[in-house]
């Protein structure tokens, strides 16, 4: 008999998701299906949404080699039946202040950046660079961990320093890059480039860094089809870019830099949405979606 979700000590809310007490030792992570962009949690759901960042982070969580947080599989007992599938038993930590970007490819706020100063979160880049200008080797980007309606801010090796130390700060820097690579590498070889990822990381008591939160999901990540790629063009994406494309485009009439929230997404682009994260996952793992646990739950 699986416990109901009302057993446990609702703890916190994200911008997608929620988490809760199991015990003194270990949280229950569930994904919502809500769906966020430019600071705001929109209105509009992306049905299965939740599932399909589970799913794919269980995979990456299996992929890559580093320590993550997980303790227990995606079926486990512990897990509600109402949350089976896009929920997850994990390890307790101490979550460090740091949001671990690595970037592939120049775009997103790092172009903001470079075609403002020249420069990414410090690092000095070549001239010349354009739009998904591909990097000789990746580059390591951090960025603050923003509160709820805050926004992210690039800020330099330096700073990430000055805020959890050296010793850590390298072991971020070092994991961030070392899991970018393994999993691009992967994914490039079904046919889609991460352009760039974050990561969040924990510490446990004894002080080890921890995988934590969500990996490699369209939320955390640019996908772009390898065979569109091509240098000096928007890609196209099977990720949240196209929800942020379509916000700023005139068909929404919204304008990012005033006082008013984003609107509703029409249902076409959520149907859009919800493919385009389906297929994401599906290309990359090789497995089918509608084999997922909690389907219809």
């Amino acid at each position: 008999m699986r416990p109901a979700l009302t057993d446990y000590q609702h703890l916190a809310s994200g911008k997608v998701r929620e988490l809760y007490r199991v015990d003194d030792e270990h949280l229950l992570l569930v994904a919502s299906d809500r769906i966020s962009a430019y600071d705001y949690v929109l209105d509009s759901t992306i049905p299965d949404k939740g599932r399909i960042l589970t799913a794919m982070s269980v995979f990456f969580f299996g992929l890559v080699e580093a320590a993550n947080h997980l303790a227990g599989p995606p079926d486990d007992p512990r897990i509600p039946d109402e949350v089976l599938g896009r929920a997850l038993v994990v390890r307790q930590l101490e979550m460090l202040a740091v949001e671990c970007v690595a970037r592939g490819y120049l775009t997103g706020s790092g172009l903001l950046d470079y075609q403002a100063t020249g420069k990414v979160c410090g690092i000095t880049l070549p001239p010349g660079l354009v739009e998904a200008s591909r990097f000789e080797t990746p580059l390591f980007t951090p960025s603050t961990k923003a509160a709820l309606g805050d926004h992210d801010e690039n800020i330099s090796f330096a700073r990430v320093i000055e805020m959890v130390g050296a010793v850590h700060a390298n072991q971020l820097r070092d994991r961030t890059l070392q899991v970018y690579v393994q999993a691009a590498d992967h994914a490039l070889r079904k046919g889609i480039i991460i352009a760039d990822t974050k990561f969040e990381f924990g510490s446990d008591r004894n002080g080890n860094l921890i995988l934590a939160d969500e990996i490699f999901t369209p939320d955390s990540s640019r996908y772009w089809p390898a065979e569109d790629y091509r240098a000096g063009v928007a890609q196209t994406s099977f990720d949240k870019q196209f929800v942020r494309n379509w916000l700023t485009s005139p068909e929404s009439g919204w304008d990012r830099y005033g006082p008013q929230p984003p609107p509703p997404l029409p249902n076409d682009i959520i149907e859009a949405t919800r493919d385009r994260y389906i297929n994401a996952y599906e290309r990359i793992s090789g497995l089918s979606f509608s084999d997922w646990i909690g389907r219809g739950a």
